[in-house]
């Protein structure tokens, strides 16, 4: 049995949280219950080795899905009866042409979704079912999403939507960088609370340092994020002052900050409030999109007008249910298999 769990951070938003009265919405709230949303950041193809369990090396079928960190995130939150939409470039070829394929089957709107030619390429992972030796190759040289600029952003009319999206990834390079920057400052001017999955991946990044400075100019802007304990512990500069920087964060400019920590479960923090929850046990088949899946479960709890607790809780299992299942956008729950799996299961973990 492997313990499958989600951690996560949210961040800036204690004003919209307090501007909450007794017989009214938080703004946070209100905005959220519009359940559309603006994702920014790569679809990519997913390579699965086939069957479960075996060996990248010694695979001689391969199950093709959509993957990329916020394009999952658009499938969790269609999947709960959200609405998504992504902005992100992809090559112009066949592979970028079966992400837009992937996009349409999973009903999430790609208006702003351009074609990169060139030398540019989709990002592809091969990765594999397994837990033991799992095996993750990520190819992501050249990568178009990074060429998302200024002109895709501009293309959107934020106040069309409840909330914008993103992950760290997206930062990791120019000029997807600056414009996501730019994207945050326009999301802000049309009044939207903004979420971050702090989602660090070394292999993206030209310097630890580089990473760290980006990550905590982020974090300061954002209304909600969400990392585990070693992403916080990056951004403080030390692992041990990982959960100083999440509670510093949602003291002073966040709203919500889900610190996960694996099996021990999570810790979420508002200006006010620490719940301390544990996770929902499974015997997981891969380690891979866990955090996806608890971004969609838990921002569509919010949504449909759950607590902080029980959308964590959702999220938790939400995130549950994808380990334990082959592939990632394939294994995003919907709603009825979503409770079907918490009537199913007696109970989350003790907290640490």
């Amino acid at each position: 049995m492997v313990n499958a769990s989600v951690l996560v951070a949210l961040g800036s938003v204690p004003r919209l949280i307090h501007a909450a009265t007794d017989n009214m919405a938080s703004p946070l709230q209100q905005a959220l219950a519009q359940k559309r949303f603006v994702v920014i950041g790569r679809a990519g193809m997913d390579f699965y080795a086939d069957p479960p369990g075996a060996k990248t090396e010694e695979a001689t079928h391969f199950f093709a899905s959509l993957g990329g960190s916020s394009a999952n995130i658009c499938v969790a939150l269609s999947k709960l009866g959200c609405a998504a939409s992504l902005v992100t470039r992809v090559s112009d070829d066949a592979i970028g042409r079966f992400c837009l394929n992937q996009l349409d089957a999973y009903g999430i709107d790609r208006r702003f979704v351009s074609r990169e030619g060139g030398e540019y390429r989709n990002s592809l992972a091969v990765v594999e079912s397994r837990i033991e030796d799992h095996q993750s190759v990520i190819y992501r040289n050249g990568a178009a999403d990074f060429q998302m600029d200024q002109r895709d952003v501009e293309a959107v009319d934020f106040s069309a939507f409840g909330a914008l999206i993103t992950t760290g990834t997206v930062l990791a390079a120019e000029p997807s960088r600056s414009a996501a920057f730019y994207a945050f400052d326009l999301a802000k001017q049309a009044g939207l609370p903004l979420i971050f999955d702090v989602d660090y991946r070394p292999y993206s990044w030209v310097s630890a340092e580089d990473a760290a400075e980006t990550y905590s100019r982020a974090g300061e802007l954002c209304d909600v994020i969400v990392g585990n304990d070693v992403e916080f512990g990056f951004m403080a500069g030390g692992y041990d002052r990982g959960l100083s920087k999440a509670r510093e964060l949602a003291n002073s400019t966040a709203s919500i900050v889900v610190y996960k920590m694996g099996e021990e479960g999570a810790i979420t923090i508002t200006p006010d409030n620490e719940i301390r929850t544990g996770i929902y046990p499974v015997t997981a088949l891969k380690p891979t999109g866990a955090g996806d899946s608890f971004m969609g479960g838990f921002i569509a709890s919010l949504a449909s007008g759950s607590d902080i607790e029980t959308a964590v809780l959702r999220g938790s299992a939400c995130a549950s249910i994808v380990v334990a299942s082959v592939g990632c956008a394939p294994a995003m729950p919907t709603e009825p298999e979503l409770e079907a799996f918490l009537s199913s299961h007696a109970g989350v973990t003790t907290p640490v």
